[in-house]
């Protein structure tokens, strides 16, 4: 059953904006978020900015909004095949609970000047 979705779309001038202030990247994202995402040469910005996206996305599908949530508690990566996928600990664990959710199921994708996240929060069915 889902229990919530969430969508989100990121300018990506604005991850350029926060690649020049010292410290703000190691702010919101995790040291191995920003491993992965700094690695991609070119691509980074788009990818951090997507990562972004879906942290926003993951607020709107708990219902929260980000408020109680440490962004790098919510850490963006993907799998062997590329997939994205999305590893909580912490308050963003705990708010997935709250919300009756289980499965985190997360859609990426960017281009030229914006990127976008997509969060669908599965929880479990209750029969009646």
């Amino acid at each position: 059953m889902i229990v919530g979705i969430g969508l989100d779309v990121v300018h990506v001038t604005r991850l350029e904006r926060w690649r020049k202030i010292p410290g703000l990247l190691e702010r919101y994202f995790h040291p191995e978020e920003l491993q992965a995402a700094l690695g991609k040469g070119s691509g980074a910005t788009l990818s951090l900015a997507a990562r972004f996206a879906a942290k926003e996305a993951f607020g709107k599908a708990v219902g929260t909004g980000l408020s109680g949530i440490t962004l790098k508690n919510i850490l963006v990566l993907n799998n062997h095949n590329g997939k994205p996928c999305m590893m909580l600990s912490g308050n963003a664990l705990d708010a997935l609970t709250r919300c009756g959710g289980k499965t985190v199921h997360l859609s990426l994708t960017h281009e030229r000047d914006n990127a976008l996240a997509m969060v669908v929060i599965e929880g479990e069915d209750h029969e009646q």
